[in-house]
């Protein structure tokens, strides 16, 4: 498709010319293959990783056939709605709308909770043509009767198998509910689990799918690592690992709010400027917080799932996985945050005990293994473990392990690159060798 121009596949010219403005020549396989569907009025059901360009594959057709029927605006309603699980995902869209349609004269809203709902009512008293809303806040105002949706005609379930991870599921069956029956559905989701085949089923007719994903659902130039620890060294490993500069933007995902927190805190106290992103937090924080970590004020994003999607920062080189997420799917969308546009990126998650089962779901949903890194460098010991088997760690990294050093174990570490991408030249183990000590280099293997 490198040959393929968005006019060769229907797209209006103030499109092109809005697109040519942001340096958009070719599109994305996704938007390839769902831009003819949709103009056409096809339903689709799009299949793609997050960072595949399925924003401007929907938004586009969009645009392009609002601006073509030109009808009349009514009070309180929407002629398009997008439906998005987060209000970071939800502003994004938003962002995208008005880049795209800047040469129509196309009114649009964004709604979403954590904020007063003013604004929001105001500005759709007039109605809008395109809205984009998170499922809480969208319910909230409909059974306000601030927003009605008996005039949308297209509808756009944007991560959607995100939306029903999250709990929205019967908010988002009751907003189906009021729509036209008559009208244009798009089903996107990066995974697809049996609850979204039946989503899927339930409101779409006669879908084109549109499948970009590939069987290894992680994105291929992602350098994806695993470090066994002791979860009580957790928060050495990491500000030892953030000693190396090359991760200069670097996105860490903890399962809870509690701990996005401390983690923040303890950055800032060791000197690493830090952001902590959460459910709790006001729009008004969040914005803040991911305003500093663009600009370069705040070095690291400390964040929950909340953020594994809908963040549009460029130049992210490191996602940490503090902690392992419980669902595997959520593990893709988190280091998803890096290697974008084409890019390569490094993702490094850390595992204790009690983690082993997650990576092993986490291996079986990729079809890879991740590689496991030698701790030695970092903290003076190495544990070794095939990803499923428990181990208790000794805290002076001794153990039995076999006499050639795993047998060629598919865990098994060769020699690693420091994770900013620099050999291992000037590293931890080699100063001590410098002052006449041994780096550490003992294997603890399963059953020790």
């Amino acid at each position: 498709m490198t040959n393929t121009t968005f006019a060769d596949l229907g797209v209006a010219e103030p499109l092109c010319r809005a697109l040519a403005a942001q340096n958009y020549v070719n599109p994305t396989p996704i938007q390839a293959q769902s831009i003819p569907a949709l103009l056409e009025g096809r339903d689709l059901l799009g299949l793609a990783q997050t960072g595949t360009g399925k924003t401007a594959a929907f938004a586009l057709p969009i645009l392009q056939q609002l601006a073509a029927t030109n009808e009349k605006r009514e009070p309180k309603c929407a002629r398009a709605l997008i439906l998005a699980p987060t209000r970071e995902l939800a502003l994004q869209i938003s962002k995208s709308f008005e880049t795209y349609g800047k040469h129509y004269k196309l009114r649009q809203a964004v709604i979403f909770g954590g904020v007063n709902q003013f604004r929001q009512v105001r500005s759709m008293a007039g109605g809008v043509d395109i809205l984009v809303a998170t499922p809480g806040r969208l319910l909230d105002l409909m059974n306000q009767k601030h927003i009605e949706l008996r005039r949308t005609s297209i509808l756009v379930l944007d991560e959607a198998d995100r939306m029903l991870d999250m709990g929205f599921v019967r908010d988002v069956k009751k907003i189906i509910a009021a729509l036209p029956r008559k009208r244009q559905s798009l089903l996107f989701s990066a995974t697809m689990p049996k609850s979204i085949e039946h989503l899927a089923a339930e409101i779409l007719t006669d879908p084109a799918r549109v499948e970009v994903t590939p069987e290894v659902v992680t994105v291929d130039k992602i350098d994806q690592r695993v470090m066994h620890v002791d979860g009580k060294r957790k928060r050495e490993l990491l500000a030892k690992l953030l000693d190396d500069t090359d991760l200069s933007r670097v996105i860490v995902f903890t399962r809870t709010k509690h701990c996005a927190n401390r983690v923040s805190e303890q950055l800032d106290k060791s000197g690493v400027p830090s952001e902590a992103i959460h459910g709790n937090k006001s729009q008004g924080a969040r914005q803040r917080a991911l305003d500093n970590f663009r600009n370069g004020k705040a070095r690291v994003l400390v964040a929950t799932d909340i953020a594994a999607r809908g963040i549009d920062v460029t130049g992210i080189t490191h996602v940490i996985n503090y902690e392992l997420p419980n669902e595997p799917e959520s593990y893709v969308h988190r280091i998803g945050r890096t290697a974008r546009a084409g890019k390569s990126g490094i993702a490094v998650s850390f595992c204790d005990n009690a983690e082993r089962a997650h990576l092993k779901s986490i291996e079986k949903l990729t079809k890879r293994p991740l590689t496991v890194v030698d701790t030695t460098e970092w903290l003076g010991e190495q544990i070794v473990v095939p990803a499923g088997e428990p181990v208790a760690p000794k805290r002076n990294g001794r153990g039995g392990g076999p006499r050639n050093g795993g047998g060629g174990n598919r865990n098994q570490p060769g020699k690693q690159r420091r994770f900013g991408g620099k050999p291992n030249a000037g590293n931890r183990g080699q100063r001590n060798a410098k002052k006449g000590e041994q780096p550490q280099s003992r294997r603890q293997s399963a059953g020790a």
